[in-house]
């Protein structure tokens, strides 16, 4: 562990790498599914925070994604013609707009998540325990800094 205290500049960028091709990979697996609905990324993101927090609003997507309005409003209105989002209104605000997978939206994200799964699971399934624990760990903190 002692080891970990003098990583080498040069060992922090293999590390980057390795996240950014590691990034890359799982959502190539499942490129097939996003081009055969015409969708990128950008949309692929947004279905899984759908899938995640059912009846998100807007405005916590937005933190979530930390992009601007505008880019969000791209992906929302190309996912509204694709007929795979629904919205409804807060029944205390109605300003305030929550967003839904539709059945549809459902099974496309069904469809990416399990080309995205075979990869994560055969690499956790291949590791010890103590690994998969200390991955997480180390990811969490990578995501909160």
């Amino acid at each position: 562990m002692k080891q970990l205290l003098y990583l080498k500049d040069d060992q922090l960028k293999d590390l980057i790498e390795k996240l950014f091709i590691g990034y890359r990979e799982i959502f190539s697996d499942s490129k097939k599914t996003l081009d055969k609905y015409s969708i990128g990324l950008a949309h692929n993101k947004v279905i899984h925070l759908l899938s995640m927090y059912e009846g998100i609003s807007i405005s916590e997507l937005l933190k979530r994604l930390k992009v601007t309005k505008q880019s969000l409003n791209r992906v929302l209105k190309d996912l509204i013609k694709l007929e795979i989002i629904e919205f409804k209104k807060d029944k205390q605000d109605t300003r305030v707009k929550h967003i839904f997978l539709n059945n549809k939206g459902k099974k496309i994200f069904n469809e990416i998540f399990q080309t995205q799964k075979k990869r994560i699971y055969n690499a956790l399934l291949n590791s010890k325990s103590e690994e998969v624990l200390n991955f997480d760990s180390v990811l969490n903190k990578i995501i909160n800094g």
